[in-house]
């Protein structure tokens, strides 16, 4: 293990104990990695707490406009994606071409897509992972509990609406900073 990851990993051991938050689960060595629920930036700063306890780099999508001023070189440290929303394809398009040839590989999204309620989640993730054949992980943060971590990992079978009744249900007890903006796993493939 480099120094870098060393440092990474004690740092983030320490501000998580400050902060009385426990990390939990397995760490997948490749995936679409999917955020919930997604309710404050503090998210951010406890997935990369959780990637860095776990000795991973996450490549996060995060939205073009967080890359101005200050916040730029932090993000692009973390190893956070400028993702242009009005044409995603052609990052995705690189990334997916990173997948194939990295041996560890995890694409971290926020398939809410904002961090206010709304009524459906992006499906991004899911036609990734289908496209792909990258397998879904479904991480996690719950605020009661103060525990931040890693669920299950599966490959998507092709039927969205069991896939999403396994999200559901995985989500179903989880709560955000505010559980109150949380958006419900639904697809607009669902029907």
């Amino acid at each position: 293990m480099s120094r870098h990851f060393f440092v990474r990993r004690n740092l983030a051991r320490l501000l998580l104990r400050l902060a009385r938050w426990r990390t939990v689960g397995t760490v997948p060595t490749k995936g679409v990695l999917v955020g919930a629920p997604h309710t404050s930036n503090w998210d951010w700063v406890l997935t990369m707490l959780l990637a860095w306890d776990s000795d991973v780099q996450i490549r996060l999508l995060v939205k073009k406009e967080f890359f101005k001023g200050p916040l730029a070189p932090l993000l692009r440290a973390t190893g956070a994606v400028a993702l242009d929303r009005r044409d995603p394809g052609g990052t995705i398009r690189a990334l997916v071409a990173d997948a194939a040839v990295d041996e560890t590989f995890l694409l971290g999204i926020a398939a809410e897509g904002t961090r206010s309620r709304g009524e459906l989640w992006k499906s991004g993730f899911y036609r990734i992972s289908q496209q792909t054949g990258l397998p879904i992980t479904l991480a996690f943060l719950d605020a009661p509990s103060r525990t931040v971590g890693w669920g299950p990992t599966f490959p998507t079978t092709g039927d969205v609406v069991a896939d999403m009744d396994r999200v559901r249900a995985f989500y179903a007890d989880k709560r955000g900073f505010h559980p109150d903006q949380f958006t419900p796993p639904r697809l607009r493939e669902e029907g």
